[in-house]
This record gives C-alpha cells, sequence and structure tokens, in this order.
C-alpha cells in the first residue's frame, strides 16, 4: 500500500484532539498510530515495520488482514448487513454451529454478545437465575472484562474504582512462582490452593454461591498455566457443592493455547479433561475483525429457560457481520491447520526459545507458557524474585520497538503472544530482538 507520513501526522493529531482512551491519564499519551497490517506483520505511515507479537490485545489469532475473513465479511455486507437478534439469520447459525463443533458434544446452545465482558456478565446472570444462588467467586490474579459485574469479578487494580456491582467474593488461584502458599513444587501448590478455595466456599456460605469463574488461563494476570490437577480439583468442588463453573475462554480460547479451547488443550497435555457448564468467549472466535463474544451453554442450562424468559439481550447479538467473519475464521484455521501451527510453534520453537533466553539473561525469572501463550516473569534479582523496576521495563519496551517488535507488557511481565499463524522463521526474528533487548538493559536492572 501507499504511505504517505502526513496521513500519519495526521491521524497522531485528531486521536490527540478528539479520542479518550481507555485505562490511561491522558494528558501523557502519546499513541503509536498504524497504517496497516498483514500476517504477523504491522507497519506505520513511515514504513516502519514491526512483528506484532503482541497480537494487539492478545487477540488476533488469525493473524492481520487474512483474506477468509475479509471476504466473508465483505460478502456479508452484499446480503444482509443488520438484523435485530430476535430474526433468525443463517450467519448466525452457521456460526453458532461452528462454535459448538469445536466445544464439544456437551454444549447446545450459543447466546453472542459484543465482546467478552457481556459475555461473563450474561454468564453470571445465567448461573444465577438457573441456581437460584446470588454469590460468584473469582481469583484476584484475573481479568473478566470492564462492565459492571465483569469488573468486578475481575481481581486486579481495575475492580477497586468500580466496585458496584453486589455478591462477588475473591481468592487466591495457583502461581507456584510467587505462591500464596508457601508451596514448594506445582503438585503441592495446586493442593494447597484448592484448600484455600474450599476454605474460601465455606466461608462465604457454599448454598448461596452460584457460580466459580476461571480464566482457564489467566491471561493479563501473568498466563498463569495451572498445575496439575487444578482444574480437575476445582471442578470437583463445584459438583460438590452445586456450584456453576465458568471457564473464561475470551483470551484463552481458539488457537492461543494450541487447541480449539484452552481446557482442551490442557487436557490433552494432562491427560483428563475438564468441562466446565459455561464458557465464555470473544477475541480469537474472529481475531477481532468484528467485535463479537459469547455464551456456550450446556443442554441442562438451556433447559431451564425453554419456558422461563432469559431476561438478557442485546441489539447487536449475532450481528450479521460478526457472524460472517467467525465463519470465516474458524473455517479458515480448520482448513490451514491453523491450531495445529500454534501447538507446536509452542511445543517446538517458541517455548524451547524462550527457556533458551532464560538461560543466558538473568532478568528472566520464570517462562511460562503454552501454544502461543507465553510470560516471561522479569526480576531485578533471581533469588529474591523481586520484579523488575517499571523504569526498567520502560527502556525494554523502547528497545524492542527500536529493534522492529510490538510487544506486550503487565507489570513486571513481557507476554510473549504472537498469532497462531506465525511462522518458525518469524519467532527466530523475535527471538534475536528479545536477546539483544534484554542484553541491552541487563546492566539497568
Amino acid at each position: 500500500m501507499d504511505l504517505n507520513p502526513e496521513d500519519g501526522t495526521l491521524a497522531y493529531e485528531l486521536d490527540r484532539a478528539h479520542v479518550f482512551h481507555s485505562w490511561s491519564a491522558q494528558g501523557a499519551l502519546k499513541p503509536m498510530v498504524i497504517a496497516g497490517g498483514l500476517g504477523s506483520t504491522v507497519w506505520d505511515f513511515d514504513g516502519n515495520r514491526y512483528l506484532d507479537f503482541s497480537s494487539q490485545l492478545i487477540n488476533v489469532n488469525i493473524g492481520h488482514q487474512h483474506p477468509a475473513v475479509t471476504a466473508a465479511i465483505r460478502a456479508q455486507t452484499e446480503v444482509l448487513t443488520t438484523i435485530a437478534p430476535a430474526a433468525a439469520n443463517l450467519a448466525r447459525g452457521r456460526a453458532a454451529q461452528r462454535i459448538l463443533e469445536r466445544a464439544g458434544h456437551g454444549f447446545s446452545k450459543v447466546f453472542f454478545t459484543n465482546g467478552g465482558a457481556d459475555a461473563n456478565e450474561n454468564a453470571f446472570r445465567m448461573a444465577r437465575l438457573y441456581t437460584g444462588r446470588d454469590k460468584i467467586l473469582s481469583t484476584y490474579r484475573s481479568y473478566h472484562g470492564n462492565t459492571g459485574a465483569a469488573v468486578v469479578a475481575t481481581g486486579d487494580w481495575r475492580r477497586m474504582p468500580n466496585e458496584y456491582a453486589r455478591g462477588h467474593a475473591h481468592f487466591f488461584g495457583p502461581y507456584a512462582y510467587r505462591s500464596e502458599f508457601w508451596s514448594s513444587s506445582p503438585e503441592e501448590e495446586s493442593v494447597r490452593a484448592l484448600h484455600h478455595l474450599e476454605r474460601v466456599i465455606v466461608s462465604e456460605g457454599a448454598s448461596g454461591i452460584a457460580a466459580i469463574v476461571l480464566e482457564t488461563i489467566p491471561g493479563t494476570a501473568g498466563i498463569l498455566v495451572p498445575p496439575p490437577g487444578y482444574l480437575a480439583g476445582v471442578r470437583a468442588l463445584c459438583d460438590r457443592y452445586g456450584i456453576i463453573l465458568i471457564f473464561d475462554e475470551v483470551m484463552c480460547g481458539f488457537g492461543r493455547a494450541g487447541g480449539w479451547f484452552a481446557f482442551q488443550a490442557l487436557g490433552d497435555v494432562e491427560g483428563e479433561t475438564v468441562v466446565p457448564d459455561l464458557i465464555t468467549f470473544a477475541k480469537g472466535v474472529n481475531s477481532g475483525y468484528v467485535p463479537v463474544g459469547g455464551v456456550i451453554i450446556p443442554p441442562y442450562i438451556a433447559e431451564a429457560f425453554e419456558d422461563t424468559v432469559f431476561p438478557g439481550g442485546l441489539t447487536y447479538s449475532g450481528h450479521p457481520l460478526a457472524m460472517a467473519s467467525i465463519v470465516g475464521a474458524l473455517d479458515a484455521m480448520a482448513d490451514e491447520g491453523i491450531v495445529a501451527n500454534a501447538e507446536r510453534i509452542g511445543r517446538d520453537v517458541l517455548g524451547p526459545g524462550l527457556r533458551a533466553l532464560a538461560e543466558k539473561h538473568d532478568v528472566i525469572g520464570e517462562v511460562r507458557g503454552i501454544g502461543v501463550f507465553w510470560a516471561l516473569d522479569l526480576v531485578a534479582d533471581p533469588a529474591t524474585r523481586e520484579p523488575l523496576p517499571q523504569a526498567t521495563i520502560g527502556a525494554l519496551k523502547a528497545k524492542l520497538l527500536s529493534l522492529g517488535l510490538l510487544p506486550i507488557f503487565a507489570d513486571n511481565r513481557l507476554h510473549v503472544v504472537p498469532p497462531c499463524v506465525v511462522t518458525d522463521a518469524e519467532v527466530a526474528q523475535a527471538l534475536a530482538i528479545y536477546d539483544e533487548a534484554f542484553a541491552s538493559i541487563s546492566v539497568l536492572a
């Protein structure tokens, strides 16, 4: 495409004059201007190219401008661009069918939303109405969205200025590297975290708890792959106390963890697939080409609303352009082996490469991940595990950008999350950039 630097200047000026940004103090912002993208690469109006190892907000699983998805959206615009959700439309039926085929036989319906936050809102609503209970339990290390109940279910700092929803309590999930439970192994972390969770269930009143919601693999909180037995233990506790188990797969689903869903990918690793009652999704289902999310529902919950009104809905639920993008994305991912590529890249290329970097650079305290979903826990001192200072994180980010890689950080963690279509050569290029960047900041750590 033809690039005009003046367009970049105009885009920046218009943004700073008129756009109010999320999660930000507005005055100091200097947003990066992106002109275009393709696959695992984006570029600016000056022609600078960047490997996108952020996948934007860890959602562009199929890569930028995948022709099958853009073609599907284009074709739908010629047929039906919008329709009220009370009407049936072919694109929505096909999208639901594709999603259910990948979720497995235990699920029968999909409720479509506009994104991941309102997917979680509606999953909470379903659980409360189905059980007749009120309380939702979630972990402190979590992010579930920025709407009323979703942000209160969130455990991190963003919850605190937004605590307006009722009926929420939190607990600590497993994080063996920075254990709350003084554990000495992942297995011990699992056992102690489950003991803690049961104590919270009992202390909060088990008969009043509608649901436990977990990110199957917590994402923003640090890509915390659950230790052996943890998800199975949570499932057993939910069964024991009559609690609905919700897996939030908004970030970790649709290829990100090397399976169609993260709970399936983890089951392949552990040999036991733990199936939740409800699954929420968004992001990777169509790589964010059109805003969309949803709740995947089993027959026993769907049937509870056969003669009872479900009191939830959205004007754009099942929007035809979003539905077409889902069909285009999921068909292309299946036809091109994109999920299998994510699994292979993580197992054979990216995981080993990141572990080799950790052997070389003391600032990398731990490497965690699966598929194309990895985090480097960065430390100032490997012995004490003191987090790397934010000033050093800022220097590292600037160096990565100067070397042509678009990173994503959360606190002291560098998240390594390329699109599922990333190639071996692109991973090798990124690893070389990470290596150079870490070498440049080691003196500051």
